[in-house]
């Protein structure tokens, strides 16, 4: 008995309607980016391990899919390692390739690679799939879309700015609410520097990040784990827990930190940048969240984060300021800042609030019944005019009944159909059915495309 096909966990196949809602948000972004002056490029599925691994943190690095050498891997591979079981050893013996995590180490990657052809400062995007080992939950997926943009060879703020309105534009495009988060790695450093544990910085940011996850008591459970002293944890609550206005918590983050340089350098650029903003009438509301860490290791200045307000989960865009990434790939001394939409959340955020409009998913405006070989002969030229005009259309391949090729027409949410019997023929004309208001009008194939396209 034939086995049933699957797919990977985390991994999902999508339909033709799917695919125009997922165009529908690449689009909107892609349109987004140009409208500010970045420039598209793409990068390979795979990267060498040598450009991926230590990039992530320890934690990144366990979700790396490693890709399998081709030939005899064990070639390399005595019998005493095999029997040690030494899985990282193993691992770079076998796999010497893995599959992007992201698109922001590629790009990085990228700029080293071609830095004699780009003009700095040079702004891109880039929207590609990205793979995770991680475990598959209600929007976390092994496979997804990332659609990045970012701006390398400039140190100015402006950039920042530029990139949360970008966000803003993005989102009021789609008809989302959202939450717009920043924070800064440099207050975050200035906090592990004031509280006596610089060197536990990755450990104690890391763990804050999860906060809207595990809660405090979790938090401060895993801060403990790590080894910070009960004295440390203690100072750290009234910082990772403050609230009222923006302009509040920097004014009290300015005092906490007064014996800290980079701390109080963090704080002047979330002022900046939060300044400048007023300036830009967005129609999201950005706030300061100082438990705001993100993860990933290479983020040096300015941190990003955006939530929707109406579904409950993760971040849905993310990103932020990363001066000495490329400096890793022998290029020191180049800037970067730039975000990442995730396409595959902001899919699902569309789909449960239901704010697809009925145009974006209608990839057929106009079906022409097909009564036999002399109509279809009438209306193959009508058809041809129609695409001509920028009408997308289908012609009934089959001599089916009405039917059948009505129920057609519903099934793909095709708005139009039009009909060519005799006596239209005889008429020169055509009659358009409007399938949302059952109303029918016989017109002049001219007229076709004025009414189809209302």
């Amino acid at each position: 008995m034939p086995q049933k096909p699957t797919i990977p966990k985390g991994t999902r196949d999508f339909s033709p309607n799917e695919m125009a809602k997922r165009n529908y948000i690449f689009n909107t972004i892609r349109e987004v980016y140009a409208q500010y002056g970045f420039q598209q490029i793409e990068t390979p599925a795979m990267e060498t391990l040598q450009t991926l691994m230590g990039k992530y943190g320890e934690e990144g690095d366990k979700l790396l899919y490693k890709v399998l050498n081709s030939g005899d891997f064990f070639g390399k591979v005595t019998e005493e390692e095999l029997q040690e079981r030494n899985i990282p050893h193993l691992a770079a013996l076998f796999c010497e390739k893995g599959l992007r995590y992201d698109l922001t180490v590629p790009f990085a990657r990228y700029v080293v690679m071609h830095r004699d052809q780009l003009q700095m400062p040079f702004k891109r995007y880039q929207i590609q799939p990205v793979w995770r080992a991680d475990r598959p939950q209600k929007g976390r997926y092994r496979e997804f879309y990332q659609c990045d943009a970012d701006i390398v060879g400039s140190d100015s703020l402006l950039n920042e700015v530029e990139l949360m309105q970008i966000v803003d534009t993005v989102f009021t495009k789609l008809g989302i609410r959202v939450a717009i988060k920043i924070n800064n790695r440099k207050i975050l450093s200035g906090i592990a520097q004031v509280v006596g544990e610089e060197d536990k910085i990755i450990d104690i940011t890391v763990a804050i990040d999860k906060l809207d996850k595990i809660g405090l008591e979790a938090v401060n459970a895993e801060l403990a784990m790590k080894g910070l002293s009960q004295q440390a944890i203690d100072s750290i609550q009234p910082i990772i827990t403050l609230s009222g206005s923006n302009n509040d918590k920097l004014d009290t983050m300015e005092k906490w930190l007064e014996n800290s340089e980079i701390g109080k350098k963090g704080v002047q650029e979330v002022r900046t940048i939060l300044d400048t903003l007023k300036l830009c009438n967005l129609n999201n509301q950005v706030e300061l969240d100082l438990t705001l860490a993100r993860g990933l290791n290479y983020y040096t200045g300015a941190i990003f984060e955006v939530k929707a307000l109406d579904v409950q989960m993760g971040s849905i865009t993310g990103g932020g300021r990363y001066d000495n990434l490329t400096g890793i790939f022998g290029m020191p001394g180049l800037s970067g800042v730039g975000i990442s939409f995730g396409a595959d959340r902001i899919y699902d955020v569309l789909n449960t609030l239901d704010l697809y409009p009925k145009e974006a998913v209608a990839a057929t405006q106009l079906l022409f019944i097909n009564f036999g070989d002399k109509e279809i002969g009438y209306c193959i030229p009508i058809a041809a005019k129609c695409r001509q005009s920028g009408v997308s259309c289908e012609i009934y391949p089959d001599k089916a009944k009405m039917k059948k090729q009505m129920a057609y027409a519903n099934a793909k949410g095709i708005r139009f159909v039009a009909l060519a019997g005799e006596n239209e023929i005889a008429q020169g004309k055509v009659t358009i059915k409007n399938m949302d208001t059952g109303e029918q009008n016989t017109v002049t194939p001219e007229e076709i495309i004025s009414l189809t396209k209302l």
